[in-house]
């Protein structure tokens, strides 16, 4: 919870420009490639902490983690790399920051997805969305959270044995691609 915090205040603060910053290609663009060259130096930067041992994760230690967290608000960039590098900038290991990643996921996803669901009910009241819609989205999410599951043992292996660079790398393509689509006038649309 305490590395949950600040996301938690900001998200809240800055909701609302945080969902109009949600539907600019160009800023999920940039933020892909700008986010897959710190990624690359991230990679080097933190290279010998995969064996790292593993550290007890104290409150300020989940506070700064939580604070990176906070950055993967801007439409584009990951949540779980920003957390896994602030995981690495307070000395933990590779596998060890993305395991505290994925466990800091689940409140802050619950937590969001309530949100916006409880603003939506709040505004559109029960026009637009029925209780069929609710069950699906419960069955969508928990099949999400049992997929996420089990790719999370191959992902945090491939983390440890590779690092975050091939990330980077695909960052930087997905985001340069999306930029000279904008620029050619490609119509590309958020959804």
């Amino acid at each position: 919870m305490v590395a949950f915090l600040p996301a938690g205040i900001i998200g809240y603060l800055l909701s609302n420009k945080i969902d109009e910053l949600l539907g600019s290609v160009t800023v999920v663009a940039v933020s892909l490639l700008v986010g897959g060259i710190i990624l690359i130096w991230v990679d080097k930067l933190f290279a010998k902490t995969e064996k790292n041992p593993e550290l007890p994760l104290t409150y300020p230690m989940a506070f700064i983690i939580g604070c990176f967290q906070v950055v993967s608000m801007i439409p584009g960039v990951s949540r779980s790399a920003a957390t896994i590098t602030g995981g690495l900038s307070q000395k933990l290991g590779r596998k060890q920051a993305a395991e505290f990643s994925f466990f800091l996921a689940v409140p802050t996803m619950v937590i969001a997805t309530g949100y916006k669901l409880f603003k939506f009910h709040k505004t559109m009241g029960t026009m637009g969305i029925s209780h069929h819609d609710y069950a699906m989205l419960g069955i969508a999410s928990f099949v999400a959270f049992i997929v996420a599951l089990i790719a999370v043992k191959t992902f945090i292996s491939f983390l440890s044995n590779h690092g975050l660079k091939y990330f980077g790398y695909y960052r930087i393509v997905v985001g340069g691609i999306l930029l000279i689509l904008i620029a050619l006038g490609v119509k590309i649309s958020v959804v």
